[in-house]
Parts: C-alpha cells; sequence; structure tokens
C-alpha cells in the first residue's frame, strides 16, 4: 500500500509547522528580454548605492536574502527562500526526528515549564518530572529568552551533554541534572481507545505519519475485538499539513480503490493523479474524519479525498483552504528555494483553494470565557497576496481552530463517538463508498 511518491510540500503557512522534501530539479532556461536585463541592471544599481551610501554599513547577505524574499513574497504566500538554518529545520521537521532531550515545554512565568518528559528518552531517564521549571540551560538564566530560544539551546547533536538547572515544587533547593542528547523521534500520530471506538489523531505529515497511524491501528484492533469495535475517528483539526507522500498513504490506509488527489501545475503536462491501493487496515469500518479551521493542506487532502470516495464522514467546520503544493529545490550553501509549482484537486475534480473543505456535519466548538474575542477565524482567503481559488467567494476559507484540552468538553469528538455508537443520527452517516463517483 504504501508508496513514495512525494517530492514536494504541501504544509500550510504556520509557522515552524510547516514541512517539505527536497526535490532537485533541472528546469529548462526561459530566455529573458531586452527589458528584464534593463530592470536587473537597475537592482544591480539599487544594489551597489545602498552597500555604498546607507547610512549605516548593511549585511551584503542579508540585502541579497531580503530582496530574494522580497521577490518570492509577492508571488504568494507560500513561496520563500530558506537559509541554511531554516533549510536544515524545515529537514528535521521533515524527518520527525532531532537530537534533543525528549520533553514537551511551555513557557510560564518568563522560565521554561516541563508539560510532559517523553517516554523513554534522556530526560525522562534523567528525572525530569511534569510541572518541572527550568531556570537555566548550561548555566545561562532563561529569562529573558523567547520559548524557541530556550528549546532550540536544549536540542543539539547527539551524544552532546547539557545541564538543566531545575525549580521543583517541594524541592528545598534547584536541582542540577546532567543529561546527553540522543535521538528523538516525535510522534506524528496519536492514538487511543474510547471505549468501544479507536481514535487517531495524525499532528503532522512527516516520514513517520503513515507507520505510526499503521501501528496505532493495530494497537486498537488488538485491545477491541473487531465484533466490539464501532469505528474510528480521525482527527485532523489542527492539522497543519506536511508531505504529500504521506497525506496519500493516510488516506489509501482507508481506502480500498479511487483517486486520491491530483495536482496540477503551469503546463497541462504536469497533472499527476495518485490512486489509492486495495487494503483497507480498518476492515471498512466506519469513519468520522475531524477538521476545524486548523486543518491546513495535507490534512485538507486527505479529508477531501475521504469525503469525495464517500469512506469517511467529515465533522466540524470549515478548514484551513490552502490548495496549493509547494517543492522545494537545493540552493548554493546549504539553503532552499520553496515555491508554489502546483494546485491540488480532490478526486472529484474541486480545488479548496481558498474555500477550504466543507463539513458533511457542521459542529462548532465554542469558546472558553477566557478566549472570547481573542480567537478569530482565519484561512487561507484571509492571507495577503494568495492564490484566488477557481471556486473562492466572498465567504471564504477558515474557521476558529480551537480544541479543548480535556475530552470531556469536545463537542465534535463527542459528537463523532455519538455518531459511531448509534446515539446520533445524520444523513451524512455512516459513509458508504459504494456511492462515490470513481472517475474511470
Amino acid at each position: 500500500m504504501i508508496r513514495r511518491a512525494s517530492l514536494v510540500l504541501v504544509g500550510a503557512l504556520m509557522g515552524a509547522t510547516a514541512m517539505g522534501v527536497v526535490y532537485s530539479a533541472v528546469v529548462p532556461a526561459v530566455a529573458a528580454n531586452t527589458s528584464t536585463y534593463r530592470e536587473l541592471a537597475i537592482f544591480g544599481d539599487v544594489f551597489e548605492r545602498v552597500r555604498a551610501q546607507y547610512v549605516t554599513p548593511p549585511q551584503d547577505d542579508k540585502l541579497i536574502e531580503n530582496a530574494i524574499n522580497g521577490m518570492l513574497s509577492s508571488l504568494d504566500p507560500h513561496s520563500s527562500y530558506m537559509n541554511s538554518t531554516d533549510a536544515e529545520d524545515m529537514r528535521t521537521q521533515t524527518r520527525g526526528e532531532f537530537g534533543g532531550l525528549g520533553i514537551e515545554v511551555t513557557m510560564e512565568d518568563d522560565l521554561v515549564k516541563v508539560t510532559s518528559p517523553i517516554d523513554d528518552t534522556p530526560a525522562a531517564r534523567a528525572g525530569v518530572l511534569a510541572g518541572d521549571f527550568i531556570s537555566k540551560i548550561d548555566g545561562q538564566d532563561v529569562r529573558g529568552l523567547k520559548l524557541e530560544d530556550a528549546v532550540e539551546k536544549m536540542r543539539g547533536a547527539v551524544g552532546t551533554p547539557i545541564k538543566l538547572t531545575i525549580l521543583r515544587k517541594g524541592a528545598d533547593k534547584p536541582i542540577e541534572l546532567s543529561i546527553v542528547r540522543d535521538v528523538i523521534a516525535v510522534r506524528a500520530v496519536k492514538f487511543r481507545t474510547e471505549g468501544d471506538v479507536g481514535y487517531l489523531r495524525v499532528i503532522s505529515f512527516t516520514e513517520k505519519t503513515y507507520d505510526d497511524l499503521k501501528k496505532g491501528i493495530e494497537k486498537i484492533k488488538s485491545e477491541v475485538p473487531a465484533d466490539k469495535l464501532k469505528g474510528y475517528v480521525l482527527d485532523l483539526r489542527l492539522n497543519p499539513g506536511g508531505l504529500l507522500d504521506q497525506a496519500i498513504n493516510v488516506s489509501d490506509a482507508f481506502l480500498e480503490r479511487g483517486e486520491v488527489v491530483s495536482t496540477r501545475g503551469r503546463n497541462p503536462d504536469e497533472t499527476r493523479r495518485f490512486n489509492a491501493t486495495p487494503g483497507d487496515l480498518t476492515d471498512g469500518k466506519p469513519v468520522v474524519v475531524l477538521v476545524n479551521g486548523g486543518s491546513a493542506s495535507a490534512s485538507e487532502i486527505v479529508a477531501g479525498a475521504l469525503q469525495d470516495l464517500k469512506r469517511a464522514t467529515v465533522l466540524g467546520t470549515r478548514s484551513f483552504g490552502k490548495g496549493s503544493v509547494q517543492t522545494i529545490i537545493p540552493l548554493g550553501e546549504a539553503g532552499a528555494l520553496r515555491l508554489t509549482t502546483a494546485l491540488y484537486y480532490t478526486p472529484s475534480g474541486k480545488s479548496i483553494q481558498g474555500t477550504g473543505i466543507t463539513p458533511d456535519i457542521k459542529v462548532e466548538q465554542p469558546l472558553p470565557p477566557e478566549l472570547l474575542g481573542k480567537v478569530e477565524a482565519q484561512g487561507e482567503s484571509d492571507l495577503r497576496g494568495h492564490i484566488q481559488g477557481q471556486s473562492e467567494t466572498d465567504e471564504g476559507s477558515g474557521s476558529v481552530a480551537y480544541v479543548p484540552p480535556e475530552t470531556k468538553d469536545d463537542l465534535q469528538l463527542n459528537y463523532a463517538l455519538d455518531l459511531l455508537r448509534g446515539k446520533k443520527s445524520d444523513p451524512a452517516f455512516p459513509a458508504s463508498p459504494e456511492q462515490a463517483e470513481l472517475k474511470k
């Protein structure tokens, strides 16, 4: 079932969580006309004048990098230049593993707070506990650092040591720990059983996503007998996207046949179609897919495929609406060009660019009082300079992206569980693949 088809990036523009794969291409040159060369000469003149006359001496590399980014950002919000550091971060996120300690952290009272140590990692083995506060990293005070800077300091080459100073409730003095970094594998899929229902939350689409999903399904099937298992909830909320091949493979895990997605570039001969192969890992059990305004790109490919092929019922609110594909092209000095090269289309031939996935069953998730007025709906259609979708309207795309931390407060998840258990009914559930209009 699993294929290696992706040479592209389909993650949304949502911070450091967007991921990609390196693609090397030889592109035929297109001859520039005379006016283009005149404009380039003007650019060279401006560059030299800035270098020579600006009030403070600028850095040449920064000037060039900013000029490149200016050109790319004028195209669309997802095309950009990545310097060597950015490109390495992207590759790390794509692999789904890095050299580090193995802790999930947040910032509280200007200190790094450990929300959870990951099992069987250096931090867990050294005795780091949930609720610990990290006050110093290698002797440097954490106060004044941004969270991302503190995280970057804790990451590093496998086998290198790091010293943490920890403040723990009940301890009469700071705790000093020396920890050796190791390979930390980030789980792309979290799973559990909700009684007689299997719950699969796809966090992002990295190189590990399909394998993690398969393990999750196998674990759920081992815990709940087939005659007792009511079905699966596939949670794609707050999923910013990632690798195209992983989106195809995750879709294929639930399908027996049909086109999963197609990508269409600048030229008609660049159209590529990806089809499902026989072998439904869930044995045809009913599936409910959860989406919200934080479901983007690769997660929209999965939701769109399972919806169009009527393999799953999509529940929640309108998704982000990113229907474009980015190719990662290596450049000199280990930098890379992230360039939008295609749009993708669901099995019915629909582009979700600027519109998003409309759920079969709309279920709004209310915000808690402390977030009212602080969280707004946002989608691709709100991004300045986004590519206008062929079906885009004034309604736009996206919705509020919020998921409660406690299951009891999660209206969307509980609605899905009630559907699967027969406590609620809806014409859209269960989905029937036999009713799908497949492309010939």
